[in-house]
């Protein structure tokens, strides 16, 4: 029987982790849950007791066990914290163990998944995005939270992750559930920026957020990934980083990396058009306004749908404005890729620099769907899904 650590924080979503022990005992796993003292000014230790698998712990110090962080972080298979407080986050990301939960986590060698659950504000600020950044760096599993109500009646993301996705997180990071093991996937990400003179650029607002989710999606569900990117953002350890700036460098680093993978996502945004002939030094305000003649970019991903061997999966984002299975279908059929993903970056919640997405999938054969609004994390795994399928393999993740 697997053995999970429940790790619970202070913060009002601490009631759902119940619903979340409930399911993993269901589901036959043995659960030992471990309270912070702010937790438990939400929901008593008595309760996770009559419910988990033993008794619920909350201190490091007074009870049957001399060294209790040490037996929990050495037994269990995996530990999750749902809620996960940015307290919580910021001590672990700092190595900070002034309890048994933090104690737990830096006294285990088991795989962690955090589940953050907080104020808008809180999720968004630059401290506790960095804590993340840092703690996926080391391997930790992060299930961002969702959009909706919160606490005071606000409404935003930080919503915690509904607690069946919790739990059917934890029970596939259990079963080792690695389906792309064994493949090489190229995932490229990020606008592209052309120069008109050393210190100006012609570029677009991809933030490259799309293009990282799915790249660390892939990582997490086994690949061998190698991110061609022109956005500085953090990305899951073990994710293979090609850092460019413009289409030709692009173009270049993609040609060399296709050959060797079973799947190339083009989720990058690249530039059509670039100056021909971009100044050596920077253009004078007072030599009036410049001239600039544009001449087209290489098509990298219409190079990869001629050149794409037998098995192999290239899959093109569309980003249109308007009339938009019309333009995704037209350019699936123009680039020969196999799936085109297309969203509508006018839309507030699903264009550039956001967080969520919804898209219409095309595929080759003239089939189609459409999604929600999902996170893009949730969406990069939608995506792989298909990815698999057309690759000749089963994959379990969210439904288009």
């Amino acid at each position: 029987m697997p053995r999970v650590v429940l790790g619970v924080c202070g913060g009002i979503a601490a009631y759902k982790a119940v619903e979340v022990c409930r399911r993993l005992v269901d589901a036959g796993v043995h659960v030992a849950p471990v309270l912070t003292d702010g937790a438990q000014q939400f929901v008593g230790a008595l309760t996770f007791s009559a419910l988990a698998s033993e008794p619920a712990r909350t201190s490091l110090f007074g009870g049957p066990e001399p060294i209790p962080h040490t037996r929990l972080g050495q037994s269990a298979d995996l530990i999750v914290v749902a809620p996960a407080t940015a307290k919580l986050l910021g001590k672990y990301a700092a190595g900070i163990s002034d309890d048994l939960l933090t104690a737990t986590l830096l006294a285990t060698r088991a795989p962690v998944l955090v589940c953050p659950a907080m104020h808008t504000e809180m999720w968004e600020h630059p401290a506790v995005q960095d804590n993340l950044a840092t703690l996926r760096g080391r391997g930790v599993h992060v299930l961002e939270p969702e959009s909706g109500r919160l606490a005071g009646g606000d409404v935003g993301a930080g919503r915690l992750a509904d607690p069946g996705r919790i739990a059917e997180t934890v029970l596939a990071l259990l079963a080792g559930d690695h389906p792309l093991t064994g493949r090489a996937v190229v995932v490229t990400a990020g606008g592209t920026r052309e120069a008109v003179d050393p210190v100006r650029y012609v570029g677009n607002r991809s933030s490259g957020k799309m293009g990282h989710a799915l790249a660390n999606a892939a990582q997490r569900l086994g690949a061998r990934v190698v991110l061609i990117t022109t956005a500085h953002q953090p990305v899951d350890a073990g994710v293979e980083v090609v850092a460019v700036e413009s289409a030709q460098e692009m173009h270049d680093a993609v040609m060399a990396h296709a050959p060797g993978a079973d799947a190339v996502i083009m989720a990058a945004a690249v530039a059509d058009f670039r100056p021909k002939a971009p100044a050596e030094q920077k253009i004078k305000k007072a030599d009036g306004v410049p001239e600039i003649v544009l001449e087209p970019t290489t098509d990298i991903l219409a190079a990869l749908g001629r050149a794409k061997r037998p098995g192999q999966v290239v899959v093109g984002f569309a980003a249109e404005t308007e009339r938009l299975r019309e333009n995704a279908a037209a350019k699936l059929a123009a680039k020969r890729v196999d799936l085109m993903v297309a969203n509508d970056v006018s839309a507030p919640d699903a264009g550039f620099e956001v967080d969520t997405n919804r898209a219409v999938l095309l595929w080759a054969d003239g089939h189609h769907a459409e999604t929600q609004l999902l996170a893009k994390d949730e969406l990069a795994t939608v995506v792989l899904t298909h990815v698999l399928d057309l690759l000749g393999g089963p994959l379990n993740g969210p439904s288009t």
